[in-house]
């Protein structure tokens, strides 16, 4: 016997074609943005587009921060213990 593992919803907004477009679109921005430019045209979404569409653009701007913060502690570590170590 087998059983169905489900995924479990982390967004209302999941299944929008909107919401996919905004992860998208903050995606590609990413390549050619800092992090406070994606803050601001996130803002912007905010503002001037639709709910779902601003929900995933924020969303991977958030994740776009959590891994540069992970980052920066990581190297800061890093540069720490060499800098002792010698």
């Amino acid at each position: 016997m087998s059983l169905m593992t489900t995924a479990l919803n982390s967004s209302p907004f999941d299944g929008d074609p909107a919401y996919t477009e905004g992860r998208a679109d903050a995606y590609d921005d990413a390549e050619l943005l800092t992090i406070d430019q994606l803050t601001a045209r996130a803002a912007q979404y905010g503002e001037h587009a639709d709910l779902p569409r601003a929900f995933g653009y924020m969303d991977t701007v958030l994740e776009a921060r959590m891994l540069h913060d992970a980052v920066t502690a990581a190297e800061t570590e890093l540069a720490w213990t060499t800098v002792v170590n010698r």
